[in-house]
């Protein structure tokens, strides 16, 4: 007899935590993965009156109240698709097939088209907290039609985290792949929120000679104010960690960090759409440099460092300004990202509902995100984050102290890629002049491109007279 509420087919980490938060709320799951024993594992060890294990797909599917709901919580590419077409095989038209995955938003749309054609619907939607946050309360970002969200809405808003104002951290995103293009820049701004504050690390250890200890302090202490986040906390935490072999744990890990397609997806998206998200791509190329070991190791003998001296000064409070006022900036260019998607793909993005679901159960969750969902709901067409008056007000008075720190990160030789980029793109944002000129001359030099005059109107060619021979 049909009498399970929604089924999840998956049950690593990701999916089996998806399940049992489900099952936490009162609605009846089905369990199942590819290979039987790792259902059984899951069942075995987390035994729960709302949730049963099943073992072959057609009673999987059977199992489930119609119109049936499976949620895929598979690795994304072709396992995805192998997935979609197993469950075809054995679902009905009018079942939804919903990929909590972390698929490239361009797959769901090809797959929603897909799928529907079959006459079944297909939803992608954007998980985000990780483990626990599957397990305690993800921040969801579903996408596909109004309709079908309407019909899932009292699921997911209840296994949702919830902000402090009790409001939970899901909202409908727009169709087809909205909700996994939005989960695809999210993952994207994280990238440049871990960077950030590993520059903060680097500038404090390397130029204010801070020890663990003092770095542990340092970050709790940000914690309590303005910066007050999710990685704001573990990083506190990470540096009071010892090792049994001692010292602390953080000084023993490789200086290598890996990743997994999502940031680099968002900035190859930003170069189509032409969008400059230069400190998502920097902390992509951060973490690509990162992974050069050996090449780092060989160069670190051949090319000149100046020596790093430790400040005179406590630089502590520069850095602190200097990092508040680059996150400002990642979310500005995230956002930025945002708006373009929504007129190229034609989604109503709403962009303070966004901001508003990362306030909880996401890795980029932070006090910060109540500042940029009340921007939007002061203007929801602002153009960029950094032209609110909270935000401009903010980068005027902590503007100094950035330059300053990028200047003495660069005499120093102490690498902060995404700071530069912060610093860079304020200042190509506020200047009248980027030496685009010169550029479109010699476009119009070499290939007879072009250009605008500052006098006059229309598109013109100069020939231009060679004043320099060999």
């Amino acid at each position: 007899m049909s009498q399970m509420d929604i089924g999840v087919y998956g049950m690593a980490v990701m999916g089996s935590n998806l399940a049992l938060n489900m099952a936490d709320h009162g609605f009846k799951v089905a369990a199942f993965n590819r290979s039987p024993e790792v259902t059984r594992k899951v069942v075995t060890e987390h035994p729960h009156e709302n949730m049963k294990g099943f073992y072959d797909l057609k009673e999987f599917v059977a199992s489930l109240k119609k119109p049936r709901r499976v949620v895929m919580m598979v690795k994304a590419g072709k396992p995805v698709d192998l997935v979609i077409d197993a469950l075809l095989g054995v679902m009905e038209k009018g079942d939804c097939i919903i990929d909590a995955g972390n698929s490239f938003f361009k797959d769901t749309i090809r797959r929603s088209k897909y799928v529907e054609e079959k006459g079944l619907h297909y939803f992608g939607m954007g998980v985000s907290g990780g483990e626990k946050g599957a397990r305690l309360g993800p921040s969801l970002m579903p996408g596909g039609s109004k309709e079908l969200y309407l019909s899932l809405q009292p699921i997911l808003e209840a296994i949702a985290a919830k902000a402090k104002d009790g409001e939970p951290c899901c909202t409908y995103i727009g169709t087809d792949g909205a909700g996994h293009y939005v989960k695809m820049v999210h993952n994207g701004i994280e990238y440049a929120d871990m960077q950030l504050i590993a520059e903060s690390y680097l500038l404090m250890k390397h130029i204010g000679g801070k020890s663990n200890e003092e770095l542990s302090s340092i970050y709790h202490k940000w914690n309590g104010g303005e910066l007050k986040s999710y990685l704001i906390g573990i990083t506190a935490d990470i540096f009071a960690e010892k090792d049994e072999a001692g010292g602390e744990i953080v000084d023993k890990i490789v200086d290598s960090a890996g990743q997994k397609g999502t940031g680099r997806w968002t900035s190859i998206q930003s170069l189509e759409q032409g969008v400059n998200i230069s400190m998502i791509t920097a902390a992509c190329n951060a973490r690509v440099m990162s992974n050069l070991l050996e090449e780092r190791d060989h160069l670190s003998g051949l090319i000149h460092a100046p020596k790093v001296e430790v400040a005179a000064d406590d630089i502590t409070e520069d850095v602190r300004r200097s990092l508040y006022t680059a996150k400002i900036v990642a979310y500005a260019q995230g956002f930025s990202l945002y708006r373009s998607a929504a007129k190229e793909f034609g989604w109503d993005l709403d962009l303070g509902r966004i901001a508003a679901i990362f306030r909880a159960g996401c890795i980029i969750q932070a006090e910060f995100l109540d500042k940029i969902t009340e921007a939007y709901r002061r203007n929801p067409d602002l153009e960029n984050l950094m032209e609110d008056e909270f935000f401009l007000g903010k980068i005027n008075e902590n503007l100094p102290s950035l330059r300053k720190v990028v200047a003495g990160a660069a005499m120093a030789g102490v690498p902060v890629p995404a700071m530069m980029n912060a610093l860079s793109y304020i200042d190509a944002s506020r200047s009248k002049q980027l030496g685009a000129n010169l550029i479109q001359a010699q476009r119009d030099y070499f290939g007879a491109h072009t250009f605008l005059r500052t006098d006059k109107k229309g598109s013109f060619h100069h020939e231009w007279q060679e004043h320099y021979t060999e």
